[in-house]
């Protein structure tokens, strides 16, 4: 539910935004701003290797942003032809006009981008609050998936690790801001670091260019008036969609998912138990499962051959092209 990747935009602190630095692109990539009523999506898009390559769309965690998704994606350039949104609140994307950061809100965001530009069916990946938010488009929009890819998504535990907890206690009323004023003084180094400890499975594999640009956008992220806000609501989104029962629960939902899908669970997640993966295994049907032992939470980002590697057999299985 976490990532390394943080937040910038044009929003509704318009006086601001001069002095907020501009987004890191990576070469090969292109952003580009979608409008719609109420909302504004950045997505940032890595061109197939050729034209008529299916479309491929992915979906980042909590905190996280479309950079996520920076070292997958030209592994599967041959493949699709991929683009990843930043949700609203996150990355380059402003907060939402109506304030709604629940999984509901933010899958009818991702349907809404894709409704739009016309792109569906997708082959479409999700990571932790991304693989919730994907589960729940899958169940309620078939018709805009092709495949489904789930790395450590989010979906319900009764039993949550210790180490998420804090992840959980920013959902509580006050406790964003609170964590704000107590870590004011911590350098945006200092953050990052925390950042990767919990969320990779060895941060030593991060090398030193990818700490620096992490620290350069953990600095542009502070600079947020919004950034606590959007954390906390999508942090409250995750544990209400959590309580949900019925039809509406994640885990129902993903009974309901008829697309050829593919998860993956790292064996070090401090977030997302690895004894899920059997849950979700069999909730999901006919579901195939990579599990990685050493990988945390973003096994995109630690391992992205292996991932990488995996979606192409599902995408090949599917018909490819």
């Amino acid at each position: 539910m976490s990532s390394t990747e943080l937040p910038e935009t044009r929003t509704a602190a318009a006086p601001q935004a001069s002095r907020i630095r501009a987004v890191r692109v990576a070469d090969g990539e292109e952003l580009r701003s979608v409008a719609l009523p109420g909302l504004t999506l950045t997505v940032r898009a890595r061109p197939g290797i050729r034209a008529g390559l299916p479309p491929a769309l992915y979906v980042h965690g909590l905190g996280g942003s479309s950079q996520n998704w920076s070292a997958l994606m030209p592994l599967l350039a041959d493949q699709v032809d991929g683009e990843a949104v930043d949700l609203p609140g996150f990355g380059d994307s402003p907060p939402p006009d109506d304030g709604n950061y629940s999984v509901t809100g933010h899958a009818r965001a991702v349907i809404r981008l894709l409704d739009a530009g016309g792109r569906g069916p997708v082959h479409l990946f999700g990571n932790s609050l991304g693989g919730a938010v994907a589960t729940r488009v899958a169940a309620v929009r078939p018709d805009l998936v092709r495949t489904l890819t789930l790395i450590a998504p989010a979906l319900p535990e009764l039993r949550a690790q210790r180490t998420a907890w804090p992840t959980v206690m920013l959902a509580v009323p006050g406790v964003a801001s609170l964590f704000a004023r107590l870590s004011r003084d911590w350098t945006p180094e200092q953050r990052v670091r925390g950042v990767l400890s919990l969320c990779y499975g060895d941060p030593g594999r991060v090398s030193d260019e990818g700490l620096r640009h992490a620290v350069e956008e953990m600095e542009r992220r502070l600079e947020l008036p919004y950034f606590w806000d959007a954390m906390a609501r999508s942090s409250r989104g995750i544990v209400d969609a959590y309580t949900l029962g019925g039809q509406h629960g994640l885990w129902r939902q993903a009974e309901r998912v008829l697309a050829p899908t593919l998860l993956v669970y790292g064996g070090r997640d401090q977030l997302v138990a690895y004894r899920m993966a059997r849950k979700a295994a069999a909730a999901f049907r006919g579901s195939r499962l990579l599990t990685l032992p050493d990988a945390g939470h973003v096994a995109m980002m630690e391992y992205p051959e292996t991932v990488a590697q995996a979606a192409r057999e599902l995408i090949a299985e599917d018909g490819g092209s």
